[in-house]
């Protein structure tokens, strides 16, 4: 049960990516193979996905899937990241979908400009982590040891360090943006 199952690329391919569920969300339905800027290309997918999700879900739908795509990132983020035996591959793209659904769920209803600027807001916390968001990314990379395979537990806590600097530069958007909306009035 705890050792890796299936052989890993060095670099995944399309076809690694869709052969199980768990690789598909991890990779952002294929978004996080994207050969620049991966996280990005995760959450442009995310604002698209979101905007056309809105035509279907109600706002009670997307936080019901947001808190579950937290939890289940915790999963397929830590197995992927298991797989490719990298603490946090640059394409599993699936912390960045989340946290920017989050940014998205509670910023709305606003215009395509404020969007735009979340997108950035949060594209700039997620890759440059300043502050609290570096040192909760360094804690996670710096606490796991040697590279033997891992009990669920592990890959669990793993994957909740892949996802808890995102959530943590979701919370800084959203700070960034309520104190743009109080500027603005």
């Amino acid at each position: 049960m705890n050792q890796v199952i299936h052989s890993s690329p060095a670099k995944p391919s399309f076809k690694w990516v869709f052969q199980t569920a768990g690789r598909t969300l991890a990779f952002g339905f294929g978004s996080g193979l994207s050969p620049i800027a991966p996280g990005t290309a995760g959450t442009l997918w995310a604002w698209a996905a979101f905007l056309l999700g809105e035509y279907f879900l109600s706002t009670e739908d997307f936080l019901w899937i947001i808190g579950g795509g937290i939890l289940l990132g915790c999963w397929v983020c830590g197995h992927a990241s298991e797989e490719l035996g990298k603490k946090d591959f640059g394409g599993i793209v699936w912390d960045e979908i989340i946290a920017f659904w989050l940014v998205l769920i509670l910023i709305m209803p606003t215009n395509i400009w404020m969007q735009a600027g979340a997108f950035a807001i949060f594209r700039f916390f997620d890759a440059v982590k300043p502050g609290p968001i570096g040192m909760i990314d360094r804690y996670f990379k710096n606490i796991e040891g040697d590279n033997s395979p891992s009990s669920i537990t592990q890959i669990i806590w793993r994957g909740f360090g892949i996802m808890v600097d995102d959530l943590a530069a979701a919370f800084f958007t959203l700070l960034i943006m309520a104190l743009l909306q109080v500027l603005m009035r």
